[in-house]
């Protein structure tokens, strides 16, 4: 019931909706979104993905706002009142005091012919037949076409800012999500020692510079750029079968042509390239240059993968 509701949505939208989408684009202020009871939950939920999107967004509880919270609302804000019915005491008593004042009014109602779809200057329909309730009577089907309705004007507006995934990187710092979005494979790198070997360095040697920096690895380097790489891997390859390894040096075992990955690269992208290759190391280069290492158990631990 509800699936059925959304997809009717689109051919409720008229240029109501446009219309919306451009004086919010247009505003020097805030949106002020209220609403009461189930609404009020949506309005928060709209707050915040319009605040996260580049939309600056405001809560006004609509009971609160004829106590004292109207005040939130400033010269330049544009206000989106939620309501189903479009006929709540409080509806009717906040839609009088905002109409009063310069700000546009925006109606997110499933009641065009309502108080408030009738004072408001634009309308979005969200009107739906049933609730998905038995009894028709808990805000589900209604509420869930709330929220896609706010979906779609931030996703309008997030289209005409040309908000991109930096921008949203600005404002998602914290957790996995924001880590692939801004973490740098020298964020990683730089707080790694950094093992390495030239190609004439004895085995014994590249042995104790692997176990030294702890990360089962090391690169082979000549005038600091990149010729080579030995893993834990190739040292346990060379025990099976050399008995006799004193003489040999980091370039009888090492691996040509090894992984690299920039430092500038985003973490996220060394992730892929690991898995990709089947690795759980790569070796970083700064302007072509040899620069550290990125493990596999940096980027599980900062929550990449």
């Amino acid at each position: 019931m509800e699936s059925n509701a959304i997809a009717n949505l689109s051919n409720l939208l008229d240029d109501n909706f446009s219309k919306s989408v451009e004086l919010i684009y247009k505003s020097k202020g805030r949106v002020i979104i209220t609403g009461i009871g189930k609404s009020a939950i949506i309005a928060n939920k709209i707050v915040a993905t319009l605040n996260s999107t580049g939309t600056p967004a405001v809560f006004m509880h609509a009971a609160d706002a004829i106590h004292g919270d109207l005040g939130l609302i400033l010269e330049d804000d544009v206000v989106v009142c939620i309501s189903k019915s479009g006929n709540t005491p409080e509806i009717k008593v906040l839609v009088p005091l905002i109409k009063n004042g310069p700000n546009k009014m925006i109606a997110i109602t499933g009641n065009t012919e309502s108080f408030l779809g009738q004072n408001a200057d634009f309308v979005l329909n969200t009107f739906v037949e049933k609730e998905a309730c038995p009894n028709n009577l808990a805000p589900t089907t209604s509420t869930t076409a709330q929220l896609v309705m706010g979906d779609a004007l931030a996703v309008c507006l997030l289209e005409l800012r040309g908000f991109s995934s930096k921008d949203f990187a600005k404002y998602h710092p914290g957790g996995a999500l924001g880590k692939k979005l801004y973490l740098r494979v020298s964020d990683i790198s730089s707080v790694n020692q950094k093992p390495v070997v030239t190609k004439d360095t004895k085995i014994k040697d590249v042995i104790i510079e692997i176990s030294e920096k702890m990360l089962g690895v090391t690169a082979v380097v000549e005038n600091n750029k990149v010729i080579g790489i030995i893993t834990d891997g190739d040292l346990r390859r060379m025990l099976s079968k050399t008995e006799n390894f004193s003489n040999l040096t980091a370039k009888d075992i090492m691996g040509s042509n090894p992984k690299c990955i920039d430092n500038h690269a985003m973490a996220v992208d060394a992730m892929e390239l690991m898995e990709t290759n089947d690795i759980s190391q790569l070796l970083v280069e700064e302007n072509g240059e040899y620069a550290g290492i990125v493990h596999l158990h940096d980027l599980i631990k900062e929550g990449i993968l």
